[in-house]
C-alpha cells in the first residue's frame, strides 16, 4: 500500500461520513446515495437500512496482518453476514450508519482501501489464485496485479470514466478470471510475455475481448492500462449508462478500428510516459522449505514448491461464517510465510504450508462444500441487492440441501453459476450449466424463476456463452438437477463426459421443466 494514496483519499472520508448521515436521516435517496457510495465500495442494501461493505484486496491475496484486522473488525462491530465475491473481494454486510463510516476508515488504516471498490472507478485488480504456486502455470503474475492495482488508484479521482473498469492478470489456459473477456486481460505465455486482451463483458450483449497485442514485454504492463484508460476516458458512452461499458467500443468503434486506436495509443504512451517495471519474480517466491507428506484429501493441491501445499476451502455461496476469520488466523499467525488467497469462484486457498501445517487447515475448514457442484457459485440475491430480481442464494442452497440427499458421486454434476440478473455477477453465461434470475408468469401470479443456460466454457481458446435451454420456475430447479445427476449416474460416467457423449438428453431432461 503506498502511503500517498492514504493521504490523498483521507479529504474523501469527510465527505462519506456527511453523505451517509444524510441518507440515513432520509435526506437524500437510495439512488443518490448509490451514486456517491459506490465509489467508497458501499452500498445500502435493499430495504435502505443497512449497509455493505467490500474490501478491495489486490488479486484476492489476504495477508496475515489484513486477516487480523478483518477478524477483529468481525468481533468488534458484531458482524453477522461475511460474502466473499466472484471478484476476490470480501463483503461485510449488514452494517449500520456509525459502524460502516468506521470501518471504510479503519481498513485504509490497515491497508485496504475501498475507493473504487464500486462505482464508475478501476475496480479490484484479479488474478489466477494461485498464481506463484501452482504446478501448471507459465508464471507468476501476482506481482504485476500488485503494481497494477496501485497505478489504477491514481486515476480515481483524476480521470472520469463512463463506467466501471476491470482489469485481470491469468497465469495459465484456465482462464479463472476471464482475462480474455474483461475491460483489459493480461494472458501469460510460455515465452514469459503476455498477450493482451481489451473490450471484453458478461451481461447484457456479452463479448469475448479483441486480442489487440501479443507477446508484451512484462514490463510494459502499465503503459497498456494507461492506454485502456485513455480510450475508455476518449470514446467511451457518458450518455447512456446501459451502453458504456467497455465492451460496446466493438460496436462503436469496430473491431479493427479498435485494435488501431489502441496500438497507436500505446505507441505513443511508450514514447511519452514513464511506466517502466522492474519485477524480480524469483524474489516473490516462498522461501520456506517442507518434506512431502502423505497427504491424500481432493482439498490439498501439492505446490511447485516441493514440499509446500495449499489446501482449498469453499463455503457454499460464499457465504462464510463470520467467526471462520478469527479461527484461520489463529491457525495461521504462527505459520511462515503462510497467506490466503480468494478464489474467483467465491472459495479460498491456504497457501505456503507444511505438510504438518495443512492437517491442521484441513481440520478448521471442514464441513463445507465437498464436491464440484457444492463448489458453485451464487451472487448475493436480491433479498440483499438493490439490483437484483432473482433469490440467487436461496435457490443455490435449495439445489445443495437436495442434491446431497442422492449422494452422487464427485463430478456427477458440475458446478453451477446463479446470477440473479442479466448483470452476470454469477458469471453463468461461461457456465457449464448457468442460471439467470428473473420472474415468470403463473396461474398464481408471476414466481420467481431462472433462465438456463448449458455448454458455456471459460477456458483460452475455447471461449463460449451457454445456449439457452428455456425458463424454470425455481421451485423446480433442484429437482432437475436430481433428474440430471440420476441420468450421469446411470451411465457411469461425470458430467463433462456425459455432456460430450450425450448432448441432446441434458436438453432433453431440462425441457420436462422449462
Amino acid at each position: 500500500m503506498e502511503k500517498i494514496y492514504l493521504e490523498k483519499f483521507r479529504k474523501d472520508l469527510k465527505e462519506f461520513h456527511e453523505m451517509t448521515e444524510k441518507f440515513y436521516n432520509k435526506e437524500i435517496t437510495v439512488v443518490e446515495y448509490k451514486g456517491f457510495s459506490g465509489g467508497f465500495g458501499s452500498y445500502a442494501q435493499r430495504g435502505g437500512e443497512r449497509s455493505m461493505l467490500r474490501l478491495r484486496l489486490a488479486g484476492g491475496e489476504v495477508d496475515k496482518e489484513k486477516l487480523k484486522f478483518i477478524a477483529n473488525s468481525i468481533e468488534k462491530y458484531k458482524i453477522n453476514k461475511v460474502h466473499l465475491t466472484t471478484c476476490q473481494t470480501i463483503q461485510l454486510h449488514n452494517l449500520d450508519k456509525k459502524t460502516v463510516c468506521e470501518l471504510v476508515e479503519a481498513a485504509w488504516e490497515n491497508g485496504i482501501i475501498t475507493r473504487g471498490g464500486g462505482g464508475d472507478y478501476p475496480r479490484n485488480v484479479m488474478c489466477s489464485p494461485l498464481s506463484g504456486v501452482s504446478k501448471e502455470e507459465t508464471f507468476d503474475v501476482l506481482p504485476f496485479v500488485k503494481e497494477a492495482g496501485n497505478y489504477l488508484l491514481g486515476f480515481i479521482g483524476e480521470v472520469k470514466l463512463p463506467r466501471k473498469l476491470k482489469v485481470c492478470f491469468s497465469n495459465d489456459n484456465k482462464n479463472e478470471v476471464h482475462a480474455t473477456f474483461r475491460d483489459l486481460g493480461f494472458v501469460a505465455r510460455e515465452n514469459g510475455e503476455f498477450d493482451v486482451y481489451i473490450a471484453g463483458g458478461l451481461g447484457i450483449k456479452p463479448k469475448f475481448g479483441v486480442k489487440v497485442v501479443e507477446n508484451l514485454a512484462p514490463s510494459k504492463v502499465l503503459y497498456c492500462i494507461k492506454t485502456m484508460v485513455d480510450i475508455f476516458a476518449q470514446y467511451g458512452n457518458y450518455e447512456s449508462r446501459a451502453m458504456s461499458r467497455t465492451r460496446y467500443l466493438q460496436e462503436t468503434l469496430g473491431v479493427e478500428e479498435l485494435k488501431k486506436v489502441f496500438q497507436e495509443k500505446l505507441e505513443e504512451n511508450l514514447n511519452s510516459e514513464e511506466l517502466e517495471l522492474n519485477i524480480d519474480l524469483e524474489s516473490f517466491q516462498p522461501k520456506k522449505q517442507g518434506k512431502l507428506g502423505d497427504l491424500k484429501n481432493s482439498r490439498v493441491i501439492p505446490q511447485k514448491q516441493e514440499g509446500l501445499y495449499a489446501v482449498s476451502y469453499h463455503p457454499v455461496g460464499g457465504n462464510i461464517a463470520p467467526d471462520f476469520f478469527g479461527k484461520l488466523y489463529e491457525a495461521i499467525k504462527d505459520m511462515v510465510e503462510v497467506k490466503v488467497r480468494l478464489t474467483p469462484t467465491q472459495g479460498m486457498y491456504i497457501i505456503n504450508l507444511t505438510a504438518e501445517e495443512a492437517e491442521k487447515i484441513l481440520e478448521i475448514t471442514q464441513g463445507e462444500a465437498e464436491t464440484i457442484f457444492e463448489c458453485s457459485a451464487a451472487c448475493i440475491g436480491a433479498d440483499i441487492c438493490q439490483q437484483g430480481i432473482g433469490l440467487s442464494q436461496t435457490l443455490l442452497k435449495a439445489c445443495v440441501k437436495r442434491v446431497r440427499k442422492e449422494n452422487f458421486a464427485d463430478g456427477v454434476l458440475p458446478a453451477i453459476h446463479i446470477s440473479g440478473c442479466p448483470s452476470s455477477c454469477g458469471a453463468h453465461q461461461t457456465a457449464l450449466i448457468g442460471l439467470r434470475g428473473g420472474k415468470k408468469p403463473s396461474p398464481e401470479g408471476a414466481k420467481f424463476a431462472f433462465a438456463v443456460y448449458e455448454n458455456g466454457c471459460q477456458m483460452e481458446g475455447e471461449e463460449r456463452f451457454g445456449q439457452d435451454l428455456g425458463v424454470m420456475y425455481e421451485e423446480l430447479i433442484p429437482e432437475f438437477f436430481v433428474e440430471l445427476g440420476r441420468a450421469v449416474e446411470a451411465e457411469g460416467m461425470k458430467y463433462e463426459e456425459f455432456r460430450k457423449t450425450y448432448p441432446e438428453k441434458i436438453a432433453e431432461i431440462a425441457g420436462k421443466y422449462v
